[in-house]
């Protein structure tokens, strides 16, 4: 199983709607992925480590998929209208990580 987190960087002004990104533009993911896209999760960051500091990222999300091949083939068809979706909701350039799970609940 691979993981594909899309991180979002702190940036102080920086515009970033929650609310959309968990409640339109996930399920957007979802419906177009269908069953490569085996579920998701959303974060919304709350701070750095240390209390009161800003978090490294505003908001991330990890996309759970058999494989590279079928993220790939789930998501390519529709990357054009996924991404055309980003500026409905941010401003902020997102940073992507493709890792394999090594450890995961059942």
């Amino acid at each position: 199983m691979i993981k594909v987190s899309v991180m979002y960087p702190y940036v102080a002004g920086a515009r970033f709607d929650h609310a959309y990104y968990a409640n339109t533009h996930m399920p957007l993911l979802k419906a177009r992925m269908g069953d490569a896209c085996l579920f998701y999760t959303v974060d919304k960051g709350l701070s750095g480590g240390l209390p009161g500091s800003d978090p490294a990222f505003v908001a991330m999300c990890h996309i759970y998929s058999d494989s590279v091949d079928s993220f790939t083939a789930g998501f390519g068809p529709h990357a054009q209208e996924i991404l055309g979706d980003i500026p409905n909701y941010t401003d902020l350039e997102p940073v992507m990580q493709i890792s394999e799970v090594v450890i995961g609940q059942p």
